[in-house]
């Protein structure tokens, strides 16, 4: 189990997380919803170390990881994917999966890159292909299996659509919601695009101003006209 209890987080005066709370459950996806500024990117980098809370605790699988120092988190079994599909661009495919493995898991063995290249076939076709030569859509399922090459038991997804064509956003979803089912993952997925992400999510936090405004089952957020036309744009 994740757990994200009363979290809150400032940028000088200006608070971006007030009192977030919400639990995520393991082989599922929960989705972060919200407009522009609601604090979905800030609550990944709160969680992850990158941006310091001023209140509040996160707690994965029992253990207090809150203000953990961003680079041991992996050992903790937690991976982040920012925004931005940022890979080195002179390495090839499977030089920037090596690179995920390098910090992983206390315990584990790298995920083996053969295991990527089942879950993710066309990297496995571009596997000699350097990160500059990928398509939008091919960077974003080399960062997740970046990720993935640290055997994370929570994986969390900064805007995978941004900027994507609508056919490859779907290829990118159902890609991730196989992924949930056969790795037992527990995703946090936070997204701009709401209907594509309800699509496949088991739960659905929705945020404004950095507060939690409804928190419920994907189906239900997506059949509430009333809150979708107020916060969700559709």
């Amino acid at each position: 189990m994740f757990a994200v209890e009363d979290l809150s987080a400032a940028y000088g005066p200006v608070k971006a997380l007030n009192g977030v709370t919400f639990t995520a459950s393991r082989g599922q996806v929960t989705a972060v919803l919200g407009a522009n500024g609601a604090g979905k990117t800030t609550l990944l980098r709160t969680v992850s170390g990158l941006v310091r809370s001023t209140r509040g605790s996160v707690q994965l699988d029992g253990k207090d990881i809150t203000r953990t120092a961003t680079e041991k988190l992996t050992s903790y079994g937690l991976a982040h994917v920012p925004e931005g599909r940022g890979v080195i661009a002179e390495l090839t495919v499977v030089e920037n999966l090596r690179l995920g493995g390098l910090h992983r898991s206390t315990g584990s063995e790298p995920m083996p890159i053969e295991r990527i290249f089942e879950l993710f076939p066309r990297l496995g076709e571009r596997r000699d292909a350097t990160a500059h030569q990928l398509s939008g859509g091919e960077r974003q399922m080399l960062v997740i299996g970046r990720a993935l090459m640290a055997r994370p038991s929570v994986l969390l997804l900064d805007e995978p659509s941004l900027g994507l064509a609508p056919r490859v956003v779907a290829q990118i979803f159902d890609l991730l919601r196989g992924l949930v089912q056969t790795e037992e993952l527990t995703v946090v997925l936070v997204e701009q695009n709401a209907r594509s992400a309800l699509s496949i999510a088991d739960h659905g936090v929705v945020l404004n101003l950095g507060k939690v405004v409804a928190s419920a089952p994907a189906a239900e957020l997506a059949a509430d006209e009333q809150l979708r036309h107020a916060y969700l744009g559709f």
